[in-house]
């Protein structure tokens, strides 16, 4: 199990690295001679037909709404696990990260609120700030070294698996479009076919892979988005399975691990590269002070902070919870501090909210990224002092 943790914290703090630069290079190319190449890519279109049934999208509505279902698979596998038998599994291991997952996830919430209070459009982004990017936090992490204890980047790791569940239930629940009967029985059905191929014992990945595939296509026609379809496939897939000859093999455990480099370098950097290109030429003063800036930038910066160490605080000292072994209070805040780095699923949550609505000058990505850079810099700042 250690090994598994020390691997996927690993993975991730690569991909963060590699997610910083391509951030900078789509600011570089929508801000540069090179603004007209970056917006006709995006624009691609892609088109998947069988006979007179197809499926057409620019390539940027495919990263949002075809990568991003596996990356959302691969959350679930991760959630799955970690409830089965991870970090999750136990009540002593789960109420701390709990706790400050729901601080995390509240606190950035009531500050948008205070901000946008009263414009029904704009309350749309509520949920942007309460996102944490665990690719981008342990990234930042990682730079420090030897000198983090490891149980603290496992409280990260299972605190920003939480985070990515909450996601998931906000974005079912109040990120659905008009529902289309038709499709969502047809999803329904895909759903209890998935369910009586587990209870069945079935252990073939293609099996589950093309039934999931026709679950996504449901999903995607029935107004829920689609990236959900990643979430109700990964929790059907068995953890442990025996093959025809008796073996016992975990089929949840190797899509996970067969997943893992794809998305951590490819899907996210891509997803990153298609959506951090802000326009930075449109920005001004005006639209940084405006209400849903300050709502995202500080909702990040300060909600994700004060929530998840005020609750994780709370939690210890009514010894619901214990420390991560051999840290501090000091070093939870820094940790605290981090979980403002939203960048990817607050930039994801904002297509959604706002449609790529241009009403805001992509005011409302610029807020995501300059809150997640004061998160990661002071976060890094403060943990370098204190460990």
């Amino acid at each position: 199990m250690l090994t598994s943790i020390e691997e996927f914290i690993k993975k991730e703090s690569s991909s963060g690295i590699l997610l910083i630069v391509v951030t900078l290079t789509a600011l570089l190319l929508q801000n540069s001679v090179l603004t007209d190449f970056y917006s006709r890519f995006l624009e691609t279109p892609l088109q998947i037909s069988f006979g007179s049934f197809g499926i057409a999208k620019p390539l940027l509505l495919w990263v949002n709404d075809g990568l991003m279902a596996v990356f959302f698979f691969l959350v679930g596998l991760e959630i799955k696990r970690e409830i089965l038998e991870g970090e999750l599994s136990s009540r002593s291991q789960i109420t701390l990260p709990l706790f400050a997952a729901i601080g995390g996830m509240l606190t950035p919430a009531f500050v948008f609120t205070l901000f946008n209070y009263g414009d029904s459009f704009a309350m749309n982004g509520w949920a942007i700030p309460t996102a944490t990017d665990i690719a981008f936090a342990l990234g930042i992490l990682s730079l420090l070294g030897s000198r983090v204890p490891p149980s603290l980047k496992i409280f990260l790791m299972a605190l920003a698996i939480i985070d990515d569940l909450g996601a998931v239930v906000i974005i079912a629940l109040f990120y659905t479009s008009k529902l289309s009967f038709m499709s969502m029985m047809v999803a329904l059905g895909a759903i209890m076919l998935l369910v009586t191929m587990n209870r069945l014992g079935v252990v073939k990945k293609a099996a589950y892979i093309l039934v999931g595939i026709v679950l996504w296509v449901a999903v995607l026609k029935s107004g829920v988005h689609a990236t959900i379809a990643g979430v109700v496939l990964a929790f059907t897939i068995p953890l442990y399975s025996r093959t025809a000859q008796g073996e016992r093999f975990s089929m949840l455990k190797e899509l996970e691990h067969d997943l893992h480099y794809w998305v951590a370098f490819l899907i996210l950097p891509l997803f990153a590269f298609v959506n951090a290109g802000v326009d930075l030429k449109g920005a001004s003063v005006q639209t940084l002070v405006s209400n849903v800036s300050l709502g995202i930038a500080l909702g990040l910066f300060f909600g994700k902070q004060v929530g998840v160490f005020c609750f994780s605080y709370i939690a210890v000292k009514l010894k619901w919870a214990k420390l991560p072994e051999g840290s501090n209070f000091k070093q939870l805040y820094g940790v605290a501090v981090l979980t403002g780095i939203g960048f990817t699923m607050s930039l994801f949550v904002t297509t959604l909210a706002y449609n790529d609505s241009t009403v805001f000058f992509q005011a409302d990505k610029l807020a995501i990224l300059i809150g997640s850079f004061c998160s990661g810099i002071v976060g890094y700042l403060f943990l370098k002092k204190t460990l």
